[in-house]
């Protein structure tokens, strides 16, 4: 069983989508704490995580990953949090995918909210309802090497993105804080809906492909490093036991 968190950044791909179509794939929307250690003991054996929740609720947990990988589950991250999370336990052998992670991974990103967007509850499928700043800035960039946008303008529209609190960043925000007219800024927005650039969505699609080609089985080889396993710890785990036994 390969299970994938993913939500927003796929949004429209789970119900009725592509990854409607791949039964090979188990997708549980956007995960938080507690989600990646259940997968595991589900009995999963790859996981791929793109999209997770980290405000209303604690956020994925490395121990989680780390627990995943010690019992020979591949874990993918990319994208969004899956981005951030592959960054920082890629040591103990989590595989990061895509230029998201690699922007991470060499420093040259290195906030968190430069991948977060709201979205809306999964009743509406996780429906994104804000820009992440990486889609924006790689949008503004890609207008300006087409010969759209020029080079001074592209960048400052860009510095204003990256000034937005990351909850209300959309391209029409961006544009209305610029201080485009109105003809300016139905020009631009014009612009944005032929070249807009989705480099989350890339990047979870990148994942999805390397999870297909994953075996169906856990790696029974054992890690080079040892899990500890403190008191909180356990409780967590046991807590998790119970809960699935109640339901």
């Amino acid at each position: 069983m390969k299970v994938l968190f993913v939500g927003p950044t796929l949004y429209g791909e789970v119900a009725g989508g592509r990854l409607d179509r791949a039964p090979e794939l188990r997708c549980r929307g956007p995960a938080r704490q507690g989600d990646i250690a259940r997968a595991v003991l589900d009995g999963a054996t790859a996981i791929g995580l793109v999209d997770g929740r980290y405000e209303d609720v604690a956020a994925p947990w490395h121990k989680e990953i780390l627990f995943a990988l010690r019992y020979g589950v591949a874990v993918l991250g990319g994208a969004s949090i899956g981005a951030l999370r592959a960054v920082e336990c890629a040591p103990f052998g989590m595989i990061g995918i895509g230029a998201i992670f690699e922007a991470y991974a060499s420093g040259a990103r290195v906030d968190d909210s430069d991948v977060a967007q709201l979205h809306a509850p999964a009743e509406l499928d996780y429906a994104p309802l804000t820009e992440a700043l990486v889609n924006v800035e790689a949008t503004f960039r890609r207008l300006v090497a087409a010969g759209r946008l020029e080079a001074r303008a592209g960048e400052a529209l860009c510095a204003v993105a990256r000034g937005m609190f990351f909850k209300s960043l959309t391209f029409e925000a961006v544009a209305e804080r610029a201080g485009a007219g109105a003809a300016e800024t139905a020009r631009l927005l014009a612009l944005i809906a032929e070249g807009r650039v989705d480099v989350k969505r890339e990047d979870a699609w990148l994942l999805v492909a390397r999870m297909r080609t994953l075996p169906a089985a856990r790696s029974a080889a054992a890690p080079a490093w040892a899990m500890a396993e403190p008191p909180a710890w356990r409780r967590f785990l046991s807590n998790l036991r119970a809960a699935d036994v109640s339901q």
